[in-house]
């Protein structure tokens, strides 16, 4: 058995997760789920003392204010909208027929003024411009969502649909610099309390085209990116489970979100790849919850 594909071949053949016929898109049965619900307390619990406001989004969103995040000049490749039949009965005859003669029917949709949301945190900063100038303490947002980037894969760490949990920092920059310090820390202590093996290293996101190596070196010099990377696929490299992410003034010029003295508001924000750390614990503790060690079930509240 190919190494890289064994962990792959174990969870279709144990019954955790369920193949659909598209790469990077897998149902998921009820082990699975305990484990995701597990983690969702868990790092509901790691952030309570901070009294975040609490947001969870649909998996898509405006298409005007998925444009205005300018999330299509850094990563195209992996956007994804949304279309929809808007025809009459003449316009649904003809794309029956196409269907029948297995032709491509795509040509009778009609965009739905949705697009598929990227990252959970892209909701979350034209609702807190909406509002006006921050508080002097800034805003902490937790938020969720269901995410979609393009990118097939038959790795069951690089899903196509997968779901995000974010903590997010808006305010000045000693305000959001600290908070990712914090959780950095934070994060390397809830990974241990999982028992789980990991390294935190420098990283960059995957920026599209020429200019992008550019822009991914630029990353990595100014330490804008850490990854907390776990060991998840056999025969392959770490998984990035958990990100800690400073983005300066980008979001706040974008929508002009300010801080009390005028300024554009700063953000970071730690995520919690939420699939990735599920497929993690299974890896490194097996398939059979009640043979993990008790100190995992305590953290996750199975038992």
């Amino acid at each position: 058995m190919d190494m890289h594909t064994s962990f792959r071949s174990r969870l279709v053949a144990a019954g955790i997760l369920f193949p659909t016929g598209v790469d990077g898109l897998w149902g998921r049965n009820g082990t699975f789920e305990a484990i995701y619900d597990g983690l969702e307390r868990a790092i509901t619990r790691a952030g309570l003392d901070d009294k975040a406001e609490v947001m969870r989004f649909p998996p898509a969103m405006a298409q005007k204010t998925f444009e205005k995040s300018g999330y299509m000049k850094n990563f195209p490749h992996f956007a994804g909208t949304v279309h929809c039949f808007c025809g009459d009965d003449r316009a649904h005859h003809k794309l029956m027929g196409q269907m029948e003669r297995g032709e491509d029917w795509m040509e009778n949709q009609q965009p739905a003024d949705l697009v598929l949301t990227p990252a959970a945190c892209y909701s979350v900063y034209p609702i807190v411009a909406q509002r006006g100038v921050l508080a002097d303490d800034g805003h902490l947002v937790d938020v969720a969502s269901y995410c979609f980037r393009h990118e097939p894969s038959l790795e069951p760490t690089r899903l196509q649909l997968f779901r995000m949990r974010e903590y997010v920092r808006i305010g000045t920059p000693a305000q959001v610099l600290a908070f990712r310090e914090d959780w950095m820390e934070r994060g390397q202590a809830f990974a241990r309390s999982l028992g789980l093996p990991f390294e935190v290293e420098v990283a960059n996101d995957p920026f599209f085209g020429r200019a992008g190596k550019l822009m991914a070196d630029s990353q990595r010099m100014q330490n804008l990116k850490f990854e907390l990377l776990i060991p998840v696929n056999d025969g392959a490299g770490p998984t990035a489970c958990l990100s800690f992410n400073y983005h300066m003034s980008y979001f706040g010029d974008t929508w002009d979100i300010r801080t009390p003295d005028g300024e554009p508001a700063q953000t970071a924000c730690c995520a919690f790849g939420m699939e990735r750390l599920v497929l993690a614990l299974l890896r490194h503790h097996g398939f059979d919850l009640a043979d993990w060690p008790a100190e995992v079930r305590d953290t996750l509240g199975l038992g």
